[in-house]
């Protein structure tokens, strides 16, 4: 079965070792990051979300006319906007893309950044009303005839959209988070379920999890998404070399912005505690056990940035990463998401010596994969 590559739709060149250099939304710079994943053979490209970041939509609507074959994955947390009005959002950019969006639901681990939108709602009924805003934009994107809805979180009566996406039925649906609530969620209305990096062994785990859910809820297990950050070099010695120089950048890039945001007169924000997600929480877990993990995993920046979301990297030469993402391709994972600490340049190697790679064996590996046998009446 084919695979796919996911990258990053930056509105910026900051990164955990850049500091931003000018504006949160630099138009050119985003243009040129997306052409870069087109040109250099990737899938599609995720537009992230922050309480304080630029509109996945727009800006993705604004790449659309830019690009011509990449997929646009548009993040979108349900507390943000009606179920309605998000369908029809995402159903106009598909028009305006001619049909290459796809949707990444977030639940929200952060409380405080929930909070700062004005969402109180506790992690548990966060769940349950993404689960009823994905049930609610599916049929909004596939009812010809008037719905009602009757949720704990949302009650409609005689809803149907006059904007229809080109995609049929509909776009892709994917979704995150590694707690029980979220297994049962994603599992039951999601089309990829998406992890971050952990060793084979806990991925394995995570995906035991996953297909349990997905039988309780009467349905084939979703598609499955990895996420890492590359680190190469032409040697496995440059390779580590530079990873190292990675942690003394986001160290360097930490203490320029404490200084930038005391210069500014602004309180520094400490988080007390440990992630409140689970996610994070289990990569810390895995950084505590140990640096490096199973072919190329290396989990110290994901230590110093307090289990920050994607911050697990594989670390090696081209054909030691594609090697490592091909075993997690043997886990069944189809779709690998990767950003580099410097997003451009990062796409275009990690486009042009690893990508080819991957391919390159997961074709041979499904030439030689044996053909069912067909059945007989």
């Amino acid at each position: 079965m084919p695979v796919e590559f996911l990258g990053i739709a930056a509105t910026n060149a900051g990164s955990e070792v850049t500091l931003r250099p000018g504006g949160i939304l630099d138009l050119d710079y985003t243009a040129a990051l997306a052409r870069a994943h087109e040109d250099s053979g990737w899938d599609r490209i995720l537009f992230a979300y922050h309480s304080g970041s630029p509109d996945p939509s727009v800006v993705a609507a604004h790449i659309a006319g830019r690009t011509e074959r990449l997929r646009l994955v548009l993040a979108h947390r349900p507390n943000v906007s009606a179920p309605t009005f998000a369908a029809k959002t995402f159903a106009t950019v598909d028009h305006l893309s001619r049909g290459r969006v796809e949707v990444h639901f977030i639940t929200g681990g952060s409380t405080a950044d929930q909070a700062a939108e004005g969402d109180h709602l506790d992690k548990d009924s966060r769940y349950d009303r993404t689960r009823e805003y994905l049930q609610i934009v599916k049929r909004a994107w596939t009812s010809d005839e008037p719905f009602d809805f009757d949720g704990q979180h949302y009650q409609l009566r005689n809803f149907v959209s006059g904007v229809r996406p080109v995609q049929r039925p509909r776009p892709r649906i994917s979704f995150g988070g590694s707690s029980a609530a979220a297994y049962r969620v994603g599992a039951a209305e999601s089309d990829v379920y998406a992890l971050w990096g952990e060793p084979l062994a806990e991925t394995s785990e995570q995906i035991a999890a996953i297909e349990a859910a997905s039988a309780e809820a009467g349905r084939s297990r979703p598609e499955l998404q990895i996420a890492f950050r590359p680190i190469l070099g032409d040697t496995e010695e440059q390779a580590w070399e530079r990873a190292e120089r990675v942690l003394s950048r986001i160290v360097s890039a930490q203490q320029a912005q404490a200084a930038r945001t005391a210069a500014a007169g602004r309180a520094i924000q400490l988080r007390s505690g440990g992630p409140e997600n689970a996610g994070s929480q289990r990569l810390l877990a895995v950084a505590g056990s140990a640096e490096r993990h199973d072919r190329a995993l290396w989990t110290a920046p994901t230590a110093l940035t307090g289990g920050g979301g994607n911050s697990t990297a594989l670390v090696g030469t081209p054909e030691t990463v594609a090697a490592a993402l091909l075993d997690y391709h043997a886990l069944g994972i189809r779709l690998l998401s990767a950003r580099g600490y410097d997003l451009l340049e990062d796409a275009v190697a990690f486009g042009r010596q690893v990508i080819p790679l991957v391919r390159q064996e997961v074709a041979r590996l499904d030439a030689a994969a044996p053909t069912p046998a067909a059945s007989v009446a």
